[in-house]
């Protein structure tokens, strides 16, 4: 099967890379999630150990599983969050494994991680380009491997604005934030089905910061009998 070319509409990294270069960008990113951070039993409980940041920004989810004891690699496609990741982690002294590069071509080799977090990540883009981010997360986990993302509801109050590139893919061009880029947006159907075959562990659609801002909040599992190297 042919890969389709996704290189022209996962752009979004340029807008964010010159957010990441101001203070008060920044500072809007810099907090841990809280359903993230709910998630560290979990990631106990199954014993994970190596876990990926994909989309890091600045990094304060990787400088979090690396406090918080699991081995953390961070991947994205902005030098500038590269460069503020590696900041953030030598400032709270703690070591992460930090790589510029796309989501649809990831720099690690098959089954290397027990658990990958996509925060507000693999909808940059049309739709062949999510489901190729998606096969990527599928790609470096382990079987038996979580992952745990965000994706653009069709709930959500920017969906339909603006000239729609592919289905579900929308691009405002006056628009003064990072919606100049192509977003895809998904319902339900669309959301398990472009994640097989992968298992949905947990999913519900939340407002985030605005009103009307709904993104859906997902658990996934590769299926098989989870275990790494010893």
């Amino acid at each position: 099967m042919t890969t389709p070319n996704t290189s022209n509409s996962t752009t979004a990294h340029r807008h964010w890379d010159e957010v990441w270069k101001t203070g008060g960008g920044r500072a809007d990113w810099s907090t841990v999630a809280p359903w993230v951070a709910e998630t560290l039993g979990l990631l106990r409980e199954r014993k994970v150990r190596d876990v990926l940041d994909l989309a890091c920004g600045v990094g304060r989810h990787a400088v979090f599983f690396a406090r918080s004891g699991f081995t953390c690699w961070a991947v994205d496609a902005s030098d500038t969050a590269i460069e503020q990741s590696r900041a953030a982690a030598e400032a709270a002294g703690v070591p992460v494994d930090l790589r510029i590069g796309p989501m649809s071509h990831l720099p690690y080799p098959d089954d290397h991680f027990d658990y990958v977090l996509a925060y507000n990540a693999i909808y940059h883009g049309d739709r062949d380009a999510a489901r190729s981010h998606v096969r990527e997360i599928h790609r470096v986990l382990r079987t038996g491997g979580l992952y745990q993302l965000t994706m653009l509801s069709r709930r959500n109050h920017e969906h339909g604005k603006g000239i729609e590139v592919g289905p579900g893919a929308f691009v405002q061009p006056d628009a003064t934030d990072d919606k100049v880029h192509p977003h895809f947006y998904c319902d339900a159907a669309e959301l398990i089905a472009m994640n097989e075959p992968a298992e949905l562990l947990q999913a519900y659609d939340q407002e985030h910061s605005a009103p009307g801002s709904f993104h859906w909040h997902c658990l996934f599992e590769l299926p098989g009998e989870a275990g790494g190297p010893e």
